[in-house]
């Protein structure tokens, strides 16, 4: 199996342990059997993958969202996957949490998962410690590690 990838900036380290090879989104979209989403949610990833994206892949190419759902444009999804303009979706994280786009619980194509995607003992685990660490931080009178931004 070849791995192909986008990032702003190469993984020469991953490149070289797994034979992954950069390409550039367009290429990525044109070629990819199963594209798989890894990006944080931020203005500039909100909807990376909206219609004009999903024209671009391929008829068979299965779409999969276990980082954000913001990054997948949800209704256009939807009128991809009636119209048989790619495969299947597989949704870890949905657009509007805890909201589901209408039409995507109807479509045979379409595996939806709870939120999920962390739900292994060592990631859980290391979620326990790191909040554990935060309070410590926190009681201690300095600022937690990992801080969460208020919502504008």
């Amino acid at each position: 199996m070849s791995v192909i990838y986008t990032n702003r900036t190469r993984n020469e380290a991953v490149e070289a342990e797994l034979g992954a090879r950069a390409v550039p989104f367009d290429e990525l979209l044109e070629r990819s059997d199963v594209l798989t989403l890894h990006a944080p949610s931020t203005p500039e990833t909100h909807h990376v993958i909206d219609e004009a994206a999903l024209a671009r892949l391929r008829t068979d190419t299965i779409l999969v969202n276990t980082a954000r759902g913001p990054l997948v444009d949800e209704a256009a999804l939807v009128r991809a996957l009636q119209a048989h303009q790619i495969a299947a979706a597989g949704l870890d994280v949905f657009e509007r949490e805890p909201q589901i786009e209408a039409g995507l619980r109807d479509l045979a194509n379409v595996v939806l998962l709870p939120h999920l995607g962390s739900a292994t003992a060592e990631t859980r685990a290391a979620m326990v410690e790191l909040c554990c660490r935060n309070i410590v931080a926190v009681l201690a009178g300095e600022p937690p590690i990992t801080p969460v931004a208020p919502r504008r």
